[in-house]
């Protein structure tokens, strides 16, 4: 394996003395660490191997000494898959690998993040080490990171773990191979008896991945950055003052961990995690005179933050460390013992940085910066111990000695020392300018060309070695050494030194030069991130790096699309019509590899767009600037650079009419956009509306002088309108001057003349857009004559006779040959495809069917069988796993849930009814709480049900109960009766009524059990006011008025004939049977017999009801007493009055009050359960109390209102793929939304009709949505990881423009304030919370350090936003930007959309049709994105 082979390469070599190691460690800045300088590893060198697995961790590894973490000592070390060592077994990964520090456990991570190790995907290996190759490889790397603390650092013992070629999560699905992106990296712990120093090592190209997807995600596309640091465990505080300590919280941190570094080795990290001393924090090593090319730039005078430094984007392009193209450069075996003898002391010093900042949240402030060269003292020469203060008392101007350091073995009359004055490199030369090694042996100086031993002279007198060589401001540069088992990469063969090649060395060394000529150690900040600086002898230059082109200053990637956004002003005279227009947008769009160049001008007024159409030099300039470039030539912009200014004079024939074109090109955006500013002036013929313009090719020359370029040229036009055809011409100057660097010689010189080719060109004017556009096919080259052109290899313009399946290979002069591509078989110039299939030249395996295909094959498995992971095999497929059926599900028990297959190994669980919960564990629902029963029934609650009874004195099911009139009792008498019965169950405290002799209720009530007394009515309803408690004197309850209510039609009739019957009737006549309050009971029946039929509430007769003997008739009561049935699934809870945040979690919507602005956590609850659902968007409806959400999962949008017992209604079921933001117009009765499959927002009605889609072009992850009803606006965020931004348009889709698109990175959620009027986004790229006004001014940052927020609502001057990391709902402060208070749900899951709840409307009225953004206040704005019609672009 890869480690193993680098352990045998360092078996070679014995390590060097521990002292010694510091000067040999710190390798060329431009080397970046090798997969084979990592630790040495592998099972023969000892190393356990980790289960593979998804979350799988280590077993306890008992730690030959304890180690110190923080301020506490561990003896067991646990090692888990998802990159991640521990203290304590680890809990799982649900609980931790998704959220961010601080963890509840000790962690130490190296690349924190959901990794899989399944089906052979890489290997996790770890042991304890004390072998002295370990043990002292340690000891140099933590020497190196901390000089000052960590000088005589020896380690009793390391722990290693190696993540090797690892692969993150992924779901797993039918005929997609898992990612072939896999990871390396490396952590290594070194403990002596009181500190223990961390190491994390990621080698060039070792991270290929650098987040993971959070497991419930669903298809929310939302990737989480990988988690790099330490925590002790103790803290789950919300500010984040505990103790831990991370290194990294965006992509782009992670992306440059092995670019970067905090001890001068790109990829290795050190830090210090545990002291028997204080130690607040860990506490990162800090040697900036060592940081790689892309942070060359960081001044040595500024305290340094690596965590910062990690935010930069540089690409891996941007740091040449690691190149497999160069020439390796072995050293000759030899010892460093004889490498270095007759050295005498290794005299280092340090510079103090008392404010240096610490890197990450609280931390130790970091070691302070090695700032000085090393240089060596002569054996008979004074010494000069290494100094942490050496340096000149500024009051005394005096040195003040530091503490020794006696290195032996570096004595020898050949050292030479640095004299007073003398410069070192500055870094971009130490990177740019390694030397040529001496033979046999290693140079002492193996950075610096300025310090050069002199083998023919003695040392230095000690004179001139008194002191270390100065800069101004006391800063000293510092020079890097080599491993003795690595390569130094040479660049190429440049040589990039800041004093002459060609000065004579002498004992004196080399005297600093006192010209006052710019060099790169103080301006290389003028140069492109992607560029290098080179010192020459009048001055600077800048020069872009590999894979990039441009002037140095400015450097933009070769090969990929460029864009140029600006501004265009014009004041005209088209025919003799005065037309002024001031600053119209201008964008354009240009293919670099293929010289395609497009342009698009809008709002232009329509006459001068329409007489701009031949004027294709405006949109011409992009095409000269990056056209496609010939062999040996390059184009404009390589030598323009991003500043310059372009000059046209047009003269138009036959008319004279002229007009002058100026473009001012300002420089690169951040985001690599070229910024033009373009002024047009005079005076251009008049062009009817119906006409097009037509231009054809042409040849411009191009001549150039030391700044500036010139070309003169006359081109022809024509005007087409039916079968009118008019041709005409004009005349064109341009004139582009730029500053050149006038300091380097020139490596070859630039060409006198250059020949621009266009070979198509194109105008077009879209009246209904107000766009005009020009679009141009450029190239760059020679000058070629039309009379005796000079004879092109037909492999260059296409005139060859090869197949147009086989390659051109030219040869001299205009010789070539064909031969056929692979797949194909002939002479080159026929060429027909080989049927691998009929050959056998395939590798289809068994149960699989060739498929020839042109020029290849493919392999399809037969029915019933899959690929395996070689993508030849086929194998049979095995019938996909049912947990529901194979009894491997997580669901509660059957009795409580039941177990739903999704297909696959998926399935959700869904309690039965009369259980609540998530499915995994249900919980029986008490529906006698519920008042399920009549009132005159008793509830009896049983497992997953309940069951109804009615009391003593009625009848009926318990859900309808009705008097029994046959029973004789009085109220009082019949729930005397039930509460007695009751009053027998052991711990019941019902309160029996007390009854008077004729059955009625004692005015005077008192509770048997509790001594609580109170006055009662007639009926047995307490009197308000009259209650009394225990101890005190009951109420005087006076008795009830004697009053008797008038008497009904039953009670009546009943009268009458029970008179007509002489006062006690037969028992086959008929008496009316009356209730209580004197109604007709329902039934009615003769006498004792069994001949019953119902009545209506007046007493008749209901036809057809009438019954035979025996049977019973179903009666419906006349008066129907409260019904009373089990609420329906999904429950919604009707919350109370009041403000109340509504938040989506999964399946489930969840409540949570305000009480002002601070969260009512205690009340906090589910409002609505929604199983099988993913709710994402949420929104509310004021007018009609209705909340509204969007459901990915179920791919619908749904609204249920808040009124008890309301029924969710799904209102969209189609056209839906994953709808995300939702947005409610109250006032327009409208919803608005965003499909991030789609690539849609459009909007509807509230009961889904009128529905219409507003874009669908320019949209790549449209996630929130907001809309501002008063000033008809609407916004969205689009978080497309190349070109994130946030539009606006109005509520009809008019006028839509971009409103910010710089310094965003991931905007998942959007607000609009309707009090503040301010448009707010929380980001999960940036971590910002931001705000602006509607029309993208006034920008201001309320919060920098959020964690991973998804949604984003207002109310007050608070903020509350959904985060990933924390699963819960955070507040923060708008007018202080603190976070003031969190809540955290009791389930963990990831909370989705957020919306308000107001007990009220917003006040206003909306505008009846919307103006334009950019009229609402402000001037200025952008119609469209869609600046070129597709068929453009296939030029």
């Amino acid at each position: 394996m890869p480690g193993e082979r680098a352990a045998g390469l360092r078996a070679r070599w014995a390590p060097p003395p521990r002292l010694l190691l510091l000067p040999l460690l710190l390798l060329s800045r431009a080397a970046a660490l090798h997969p084979g300088d990592l630790f040495p590893y592998g099972q023969l060198r000892g190393d356990q191997l980790l289960k593979e697995g998804d979350d799988e961790s280590s077993a306890a590894v008992k730690l030959a000494r304890p180690l110190r973490f923080y301020e506490a000592l561990f003896s067991y070390l646990y090692v888990g898959t998802n990159g991640i060592i521990s203290t304590q077994d680890f809990p799982r990964e649900t609980q931790y690998v998704d959220d961010g520090f601080p963890t509840d456990f000790p962690a130490i991570a190296p690349f924190l993040a959901d990794i899989d190790t399944s089906q052979h995907r890489g290997r996790i290996l770890y042991r304890e080490d004390m072998s002295l190759e370990v043990l002292g490889l340690a000891a140099s790397y933590v020497r190196a990171g901390f000089p000052r603390t960590a000088a005589d650092f020896t380690p009793t013992h390391t722990f290693l773990a190696t993540w090797e070629q690892v692969g993150a999560y992924q779901e797993a699905r039918l005929g997609i191979p898992p990612s072939g992106d896999l990871n390396t990296f490396q952590a290594v712990l070194a403990s002596d008896e009181s500190d223990t120093y961390a190491l994390f090592l990621y080698p060039a190209n070792g991270l290929q991945f650098f987040g993971t997807r959070p497991k419930e995600s669903y298809n929310v596309q939302l990737e989480l950055p990988a988690r790099v640091g330490f925590c002790r465990g103790e803290t789950d505080d919300l500010k984040r003052e505990g103790p831990y300590f991370s290194l990294t919280n965006t992509e782009q941190s992670v992306k440059n961990l092995y670019q970067h570094s905090n001890m001068g080795i790109p990829g290795v990290w050190a830090f210090l995690i545990g002291s028997a001393l204080p130690l607040d924090n860990v506490r990162p090593a800090a040697v900036t005179g060592f940081l790689p090319r892309a942070r060359s730039s960081a001044s040595l005078e500024q305290p340094f933050s690596h965590a910062a430094d990690l935010e930069s984007n540089y690409s891996q392009d941007n740091l040449d460390y690691y190149d497999e193209k160069e020439e390796e450069v072995e050293y000759p075996p030899s010892k460093p013992e004889e490498v270095l003898k007759d050295r005498s002391r290794l005299d280092v010093s340090f510079q103090s940085r008392a404010d240096s900042s610490p890197v990450g949240g609280g931390g130790s402030p970091p070691e302070s910066e090695l700032t000085s060269p090393l240089h060596s003292t002569p054996r008979n020469g004074p010494f000069h111990p290494e100094t942490e203060s050496a340096t000149l008392d500024p009051q005394t101007k005096e040195g003040r000695p530091g503490k020794e350091i006696d290195t032996p073995h570096m004595r020898g009359p050949g050292a030479s020392s640095v004299q007073p004055g003398t410069r070192g490199l500055a870094p971009s030369e130490v990177e740019q300018n390694p030397p040529d090694p001496p033979q046999g042996a290693l140079s002492p100086y193996p950075g610096n060309r300025s310090i050069r031993p002199d083998p023919d002279r003695g040392a230095a007198p000690p004179s001139e070695r008194e002191a270390p060589p100065a800069h101004p401001g006391g800063q000293v540069v510092l020079l890097s050494y080599a491993l003795p088992h690595r390569t130094t990469p040479w660049d190429h063969g440049r040589r990039v030194e800041g004093v002459d090649d060609h000065n004579n060395f002498n004992t004196r060394g080399l005297v600093h030069q006192s010209s006052n000529k710019e060099t790169c150690e103080h301006n290389h900040r003028q140069c492109s991130q992607h560029a290098f600086c080179t010192d020459y002898a009048t001055g600077f230059c800048c020069h872009c790096q590999s894979r990039f082109y441009g002037n140095g200053k400015h450097c933009l990637p070769a090969g990929a699309p460029h864009r140029v956004n600006g501004k265009v002003s014009g004041h005209l005279r088209v025919g003799h019509t005065p037309v002024t227009f001031s600053d119209v947008d201008l964008h354009a769009y240009i293919v670099s590899n293929d010289g395609r160049a497009y342009t698009a001008i809008s709002h232009i007024p329509q006459p001068a767009a329409q007489a701009l159409l031949p004027l294709t030099p405006i949109g011409g300039l992009f095409g000269w600037l990056f056209a496609l470039e010939k062999p040996g030539w390059e184009n404009g912009f390589s030598f323009t650079g991003a500043t310059f200014t372009h000059d046209m004079e047009i003269t138009f024939h036959p008319g004279k009419e002229r007009v002058r074109i100026t473009q001012t090109a300002e420089g690169l955006d951040p985001e690599n956009y070229l910024t033009m500013k373009t002024n047009i002036e005079g005076q251009v013929p008049y062009i009817p509306e119906n006409f097009t313009a037509h231009m054809a090719p042409y040849k411009e020359i191009y001549h150039f002088s030391d700044s500036a370029v010139t070309s003169t040229s006359s081109r022809d036009y024509s005007l087409t309108s039916g079968a009118i055809n008019q041709t005409l011409s004009y005349r064109i100057h341009q004139n582009i001057t730029y500053q050149p660097c006038r300091h380097a010689p020139r490596a070859r010189g630039i060409p006198t003349t250059q020949q621009l080719t266009v070979d198509r060109v194109f105008a077009l004017y879209s009246v209904e857009e107000r766009v005009l556009r020009f679009a141009v096919t450029n190239q760059i080259g020679p000058v070629e004559e039309d009379s005796g052109p000079t004879p092109v290899n037909p492999c260059y313009d296409g005139s060859h006779a090869c197949d147009t399946t086989a390659q051109c290979h030219p040869g001299s002069g205009v010789d070539y040959t064909c031969k056929c591509a692979s797949g194909y078989q002939g002479d080159g110039q026929s060429c027909v495809d080989v049927n691998e299939c009929a050959t056998s030249f395939h590798h289809c395996g068994p149960n699989s069917v060739c498929i020839n295909l042109p020029g290849s094959y493919m392999c399809e498995c037969r029915s019933g069988y899959r690929f395996a992971e070689d993508q030849h095999t086929c194998i049979l497929i095995a019938p996909p796993r049912n947990p529901c059926e194979d009894g491997s599900h997580t669901c509660a028990p059957a009795g409580q849930a039941r177990c739903v297959h999704h297909g696959g190994g998926t399935f959700s669980c869904v309690c039965l009814p009369g259980y609540a919960g998530s499915g995994h564990q249900c919980a029986d629902v008490d529906e006698c709480s519920e008042n399920r029963c009549h009132p005159s029934a008793t509830c009896y609650n049983t497992p997953g049900s309940f069951s109804c009874r009615c009391q003593p004195g009625y009848r009926g099911d318990g859900l309808q109960c009705t008097p029994d009139t046959n029973s004789g009792l009085k109220t009082c008498e019949r729930q005397q009766q039930d509460a007695q019965a009751q009053h027998a169950y052991p711990g019941t405290r019902i309160h029996i009524p007390q009854c008077d002799e004729q059955g009625h209720f004692m005015p005077l009530q008192c509770h048997g059990s509790t001594g609580f007394c109170w006055c009662v009515t007639p009926d047995g309803h307490e009197v308000p006011g009259t209650r009394t408690p225990p101890g005190s004197h009951p109420p005087r309850c006076a008795p009830p008025a004697p009053t008797r209510r008038p008497r009904t039609v039953c009670e009546r009739w009943k009268e009458s004939l029970l008179e007509h019957y002489g006062g006690v009737p037969r028992d086959d006549q008929y008496v009316p049977q009356c209730d209580d309050l004197g109604h007709f009971t329902p039934m009615q029946c003769h006498g004792k017999s069994d001949f019953c039929w119902c009545v209506d509430r007046d007493g008749r007769e209901v036809p057809g009801t009438r019954s035979q003997p025996g049977i019973a008739p179903a009666c419906i009561p006349t008066v129907a007493p409260p019904a009373f049935r089990p609420s329906p699934r999904p429950d919604v809870t009707p919350p109370s009055v009041g403000t109340f945040l509504l938040y989506a979690q999964g399946q489930q919507i969840g409540y949570l009050p305000l009480n002002g602005t601070r969260l009512q956590k205690d009340a906090a609850k589910t409002l609505l359960s929604l199983h099988g659902s993913i709710v994402v968007g949420i929104d509310y409806d004021c007018r009609e109390r209705m909340l509204y959400w969007t459901d990915v999962a179920g791919r619908t949008i749904s609204r249920a209102s808040l009124e008890p017992g309301a029924e969710p209604q799904t209102i969209i079921n189609s056209g839906l793929i994953s709808p995300e933001g939702l947005a409610i117009d109250h006032f327009r009765r409208m919803m608005y939304w965003t499909d991030s499959g789609l690539d849609k927002i459009e909007r509807a009605k509230l009961d889904g009709s009128e529905r219409k889609v507003l874009f669908h072009t320019d949209l790549v992850n449209p996630r929130a949505i907001a809309v501002d009803p008063i000033r008809g606006n609407l916004y969205w965020t689009d978080w497309n990881r190349e070109a994130p931004k946030i539009e606006t348009s109005s509520l009809s889709g008019e006028h839509r423009r971009i409103l910010v698109n710089k310094d965003i990175g991931l905007p998942n959620g959007l607000t609009f304030d309707h009090l503040s009027k301010l448009l707010c986004w929380a980001d999960a790229g940036t971590k910002k919370l931001e705000c602006t006004l509607p029309d993208g001014s006034g920008r201001r940052v309320i919060h920098n350090n959020l964690n991973y927020p998804f949604s984003v609502v207002s109310y007050a001057d608070h903020f509350y936003h959904t985060d990933w990391r924390r699963d819960g709902v955070i507040s923060v402060s708008r007018d202080s930007g603190q976070l003031t208070d969190e809540y955290l749900p009791e389930q963990r899951s990831h909370l989705y959309g957020i919306t308000a709840v107001y007990p009220y409307c917003p006040a206003g009225k909306p505008a009846p049709q919307a103006a334009p953004l950019g009229q609402q206040g402000r001037q200025g704005y952008l119609e469209t994105d869609d600046l070129w019609p597709r068929h453009w672009l296939l030029l």
